[in-house]
């Protein structure tokens, strides 16, 4: 469908670091209803199975199951008011997540008429570390990516040199 490119940088960037961490045969657990990036894994033969779009701040039992090799959650903790409960109830003993970097030239993201697509937390990437160690993770692997977006302005020329996304590995303690 996509023919080698995608609709976003980041899940370009996303795949490629789970392909080095994750096999093919591995299950997998991904927070969040089925999204673009779920369906390209999907696609390229991930074995993926989505949440129910539970509220998880509130219901974590879709994740306590050990049914699932590893659990990912791209673009999720920020919308939590408490990660820390859904990353301590993971079952699955491997994790790839990433999540929004603050930016100090912008503020957090939030709608007024979406109650789901709001941001509670966009973090920097020492706080997300130690959210992971405090749920019992231990971070493998780690990289930091630029988000440019095609607009003219101060802003968006710091976001050409600016990190926006954190993706980490991490595995069970």
């Amino acid at each position: 469908m996509y023919e080698g490119k995608y609709p976003k940088k980041r899940y370009k960037i996303t795949k490629a670091f789970l392909e080095h961490n994750i096999s093919k045969e591995e299950k997998i657990l991904d927070l969040g209803v089925p999204n673009p990036l779920s369906e390209i894994l999907k696609k390229e033969g991930y074995l993926i199975t989505n949440t129910q779009g539970e509220d998880l701040d509130i219901n974590t039992q879709g994740v306590q199951t050990s049914d699932y090799d590893v659990a990912t959650a791209f673009e999720i903790f920020e919308h939590l008011v408490s990660p820390f409960n859904v990353l301590k109830d993971i079952k699955s003993k491997k994790l790839i997540a990433s999540v929004p970097l603050k930016l100090w030239f912008a503020s957090a993201y939030k709608s007024d008429t979406d109650k789901w697509d709001r941001h509670y937390h966009e973090f920097e990437d020492w706080q997300f570390d130690w959210l992971l160690e405090k749920a019992g993770w231990k971070i493998k692997k780690r990289v930091k990516f630029t988000n440019p977006v095609k607009k003219i302005g101060f802003r968006p020329i710091l976001r050409y040199f600016t990190p926006r996304y954190y993706l980490v590995y991490a595995e069970r303690l």
